[in-house]
């Protein structure tokens, strides 16, 4: 392996109770759920900790939009958090439209036959992780395309 260990990047699921966490591996190919954070006054501190320990490269927030691509309520609040984040942590934070990763959850765990009550708090980490896994993927395709002769 020629590619040196780089730091991971961390990704939030916003929800109105629930922050989900996922975090990449040091290679910035593959998400990996980390934890759910309850969206209360010590989620800020929380996710400072994580980056942190883990010595993550930069965050993904993941920007709720209505389908209709317009910015609701529920987009401005995560907005607000993210100036916040920016204040206090150490490394960069960028938004990432993620109008379809949590249905894409959802989905995913009903299919996995998960009865709903149990996967609650696990829901917000896998769509976390798929708004993360959908960022790698593109980064790589925007690498490949650059090397291109």
């Amino acid at each position: 392996m020629s590619q040196h260990a780089m730091k991971p990047i961390l990704a939030l699921d916003f929800g109105r109770a629930r922050i989900g966490a996922a975090i990449s591996d040091e290679l910035q190919l593959l998400a990996h759920p980390v934890e759910t954070i309850p969206a209360n006054q010590k989620a800020l501190s929380r996710v400072a900790e994580i980056v942190r320990e883990r010595k993550v490269d930069h965050v993904i927030a993941g920007i709720p939009r209505q389908m209709n691509g317009q910015i609701g309520t529920a987009a401005t609040e995560v907005l607000q958090f993210v100036e916040k984040l920016r204040a206090i942590l150490p490394c960069p934070v960028v938004t990432w439209d993620e109008r379809l990763t949590t249905v894409a959850a959802h989905r995913a765990l009903r299919d996995a036959g998960k009865k709903t009550r149990d996967t609650r708090s696990y829901i917000d980490q896998v769509a976390a992780q798929m708004i993360l896994q959908s960022y790698l993927d593109r980064r790589a395709a925007d690498v490949a395309r650059r090397s291109d002769p």
